[in-house]
Order: structure tokens, then C-alpha cells, then sequence
């Protein structure tokens, strides 16, 4: 029978994308491994491949479409004798809010789904296929089930588990529930709108990476406890030990920045301070042995913020290429999703234009983001008494009071000001 071949989930947390372009159409032949399509996230552009072999009898999402859902079937491959004429007439566009499409086993797919079932209120219960045939074996009433899928949806895992007697206690446990506290978005867009309705300017529609950091980030905002802790660094030792190791890497083409002794920096201080390299995972914390730190790097209309794996465990040379190598995929989006996802720590460096501090926001899970200012000449007073003129970095480390509190963080910041004002012993 025909295969339907749906829209993947192409990271941990991806709901929707958009489906840039088709690599093949009607008529052609796959084999497993072949690239049919290519797929933006909110984050990159990726390829998506064939599992199973066939001829593409119809594509149901045109070049184009944004907010497919996953799981919606995006087009249907047909094997050796089978015909594309009984099947649906291609779509210009999809909808936003497509239907997940459950996989089922071939026998549960020949079975006609039960009809969409109604509340007693009249209401539509939304459900998938497959979660209404489970019902309907179970002798469920899918009004008294909550679904957990996309806008509310009762999907299988809702209905697998539940007996008869089950689904009115978790309704009932479900409306006795608190409502989660809503925070305020601020003003409509037609307010917006009309307040600059004498103004000329232009309207900027907002792309999937947008949209993901703002919802991110006001996500941290509202929810992380962040406090901040502020460390003046000496960097005339760095700078002076980074000239003289980037003067005999020459001839193999490496050149060190000072980013690369930060990244390392940090990635050392996490493991002289293990409680803190955790983060937070809802009703506990997870304390991770390697120091997988990540690193923001700007692009144009957003960020990515790829993440340099077992970095306490690698050379100076070896994490700069590698963040060379990351940025530079980062820029033309094309990381794959498990390059930008992880780690414990992360950070955000904005010396290079010539910003001296600022307070970053945390990215959910990370305990902890390093903010990184430029470094300047200024007066200090050393240990003698005496006034000289140093180069001085100011560093704001942002923390999660969930994971990490006030003495570990200072504990986790003097670490990374003795580590970089001492970079020899980052090699011992």
C-alpha cells in the first residue's frame, strides 16, 4: 500500500518547519539514502533523505510552505504495481496548524478511524486516528482525556495507558489543576500598528529563528532566577603568553584568540568547581562531568550558539579550529542540530565591538552564561601600592539561582579571573 512520507522532527524540541524545497517530484524513483527535499528549522537548513525505496506518487506540500507540523504527510511513495490515482490532488500551500499524523502498524491503518468525537458541551474533542481506534477498543470517552499534542490534540500516548476507569480521574485531576500564571506580551499588534499609522515605516516578517529566541529568551526572563556577578581580569600575562605561542604555531597556520583562552578557561573552572556545571531539568538538577561549553556566535537575523564537547580535555589549537569550524558552518546554517543543543555553560563575547560590559541572558537549561567585554587599558593599583597601567577585561557572569548559588558562582568566576591571569597553568 502506499507509504506516506511525513514531515521528520529534525531536533529534540522542532514542532513545525518549513518546506524550502523539493530535490525530486511526481514520477521519480527513490532508493533508501536518497535526498527528496530540504528542510528548514528555526535554526538551519537540512536535507531530508529516503528510508524506503518507491516512486513518488504524489507531493502534498508545495516549495514554500511554512509551519508544517511534524508528523503531516508531505508527500506519498508507492511501490512496484501501485497507482497514484486514488490519491488527493496536491495542495498550493499547507495549513498552519496541520494534523500529526501517528505511525501505526499496518493492520491498525487498514481499520477506519472512529468519527471525531464530541464533549457534552458540544465542542469538538480533537484527537489523531490512531488515538480515537485506541479509544474505541478501550471503550474511552475522549472528552474525559486530556491530550497533550500540538494546541491540546489527544494523541496516543494520552489513550495508551488508560483504562476505562482511568480517564474521568485524570480530567478531573486536570481541572482541579492551578492555571499556570500567564505573563502580560505587552501590546496587541494592532495597537502597535495604529500608534505608527502616521509614521512611515516597514514591516519585517519575523523567521522561525526569530521567533524561537524571543520565545526563548523571554521564557528565561520570566522564569530563571538570573543574579549577576562582576570580575575585573588582568590580561597583559594572556596577551603576552598569547603572542609568544601564536609566534611558534605560525608555521603550522594556527593563530590563538583570545576567545580560545576564555573557552578553555571556562571548560578548566568547571571541573575546579564540578557542582557547577549543571543545569536544570524541572524537579532536579544534572550535574554533567565533561565541560561542554557554548559559545554565541552572531549571523545575520539571529544566533547559534554551537557547543565545543569534552573542551577541558582539548588543546588550545584543537578548540580553536573547532570554533573556527563551527562559526563558520553557524554563519551559512548548516549545523546539524546536536552541534548547538547541550551543554552546561555558556559564552557571549561582545569585545570585538568595543563593548566594555553587559549582563547576558541565560539559555535554558545552562546554569550559567560568561558575558565577555573588551579589554582596555586602565590604572590599577598592584599588590605593592604602586599605580601602573594594565589591560583589564570586565566579565558578568549571568547565574541560575536554581542550580547555582552565590558563593559557588563566585567560586566558578575567581576560577576563570586565576585561570586567564595565569594562562600557563591552563597547559600543566
Amino acid at each position: 500500500m502506499p507509504i506516506e512520507i511525513l514531515m521528520p522532527a529534525l531536533s529534540p524540541t522542532m514542532e513545525e518547519g518549513t518546506l524550502a524545497k523539493w530535490l525530486v517530484k511526481e514520477g521519480d524513483t527513490v532508493s533508501s539514502g536518497d535526498v527528496m527535499c530540504e528542510i528548514e528549522t528555526d535554526k538551519a537548513t537540512m536535507e531530508f533523505e529516503a528510508v524506503d525505496e518507491g516512486v513518488i506518487g504524489k507531493i502534498l506540500i508545495a516549495d514554500g510552505t511554512e509551519g508544517v507540523a511534524v508528523n503531516t504527510a508531505i508527500a506519498v511513495l508507492l511501490e512496484d504495481g501501485e497507482s497514484a490515482d486514488n490519491i488527493g490532488s496536491t495542495p498550493a500551500t499547507a495549513p498552519k496548524a496541520a494534523p500529526v499524523v501517528e505511525a501505526a502498524a499496518p493492520a491498525e491503518k487498514s481499520a477506519p478511524a472512529p468519527a471525531a468525537p464530541v464533549a457534552s458541551d458540544g465542542t469538538r474533542v480533537f484527537a489523531t486516528p490512531l488515538a480515537r481506534r485506541i479509544a474505541a477498543d478501550k471503550g474511552l470517552d475522549l472528552a474525559d482525556v486530556k491530550g497533550s499534542g500540538p494546541r491540546g490534540r489527544i494523541i496516543k500516548a494520552d489513550v495508551e495507558g488508560l483504562s476505562k476507569a482511568d480517564a474521568p480521574k485524570a480530567a478531573a485531576a486536570s481541572a482541579s489543576a492551578p492555571a499556570a500564571a500567564t505573563m502580560p506580551a505587552g501590546p496587541a499588534t494592532d495597537t502597535i500598528l495604529k500608534m505608527y499609522a502616521d509614521r512611515e515605516f516597514e514591516e519585517i516578517k519575523l523567521d522561525g529563528m526569530r521567533k524561537t529566541i524571543a520565545a526563548r529568551l523571554t521564557e528565561a526572563k520570566q522564569t530563571v532566577p538570573h543574579f549577576y556577578l562582576r570580575r575585573d581580569i588582568q590580561l597583559d600575562a594572556l596577551m603576552a603568553f598569547r603572542g609568544q605561542l601564536n609566534k611558534q604555531l605560525e608555521p603550522r597556520g594556527v593563530k590563538l584568540s583570545v576567545n580560545d583562552f576564555i573557552i578553555k578557561a571556562c571548560a578548566l573552572a568547571l571541573q575546579q568547581v564540578p557542582d557547577a556545571n549543571s543545569v536544570w531539568a524541572g524537579d532536579r538538577t544534572l550535574k554533567l562531568k565533561p565541560s561542554d561549553v557554548a559559545v554565541a556566535v552572531a549571523i545575520e537575523g539571529g544566533l547559534f550558539t554551537p557547543v565545543l564537547k569534552d573542551a577541558e580535555l582539548k588543546s588550545l589549537s584543537a578548540l580553536s579550529a573547532e570554533m573556527k569550524d563551527l562559526a563558520a558552518r553557524a554563519r551559512d546554517r548548516k549545523l546539524a542540530p546536536h552541534e548547538y543543543q547541550g551543554g552546561s555553560f555558556a559564552i557571549s563575547n561582545l569585545g570585538m565591538f568595543g563593548i566594555d560590559n553587559f549582563d547576558a541572558v541565560i539559555n535554558p537549561p545552562h546554569g550559567a552564561i560568561l558575558a565577555v567585554g573588551a579589554g582596555t587599558k586602565k590604572p590599577v593599583v598592584g599588590t605593592d601600592g604602586e599605580l601602573s597601567i594594565a589591560t583589564v577585561m570586565s566579565v558578568t557572569l549571568s547565574v541560575d539561582h536554581r542550580v547555582i548559588d552565590g558563593a559557588m558562582g563566585a567560586e566558578l568566576l575567581n576560577a576563570i579571573k586565576d585561570n586567564l591571569e595565569a594562562p600557563m597553568t591552563m597547559l600543566a
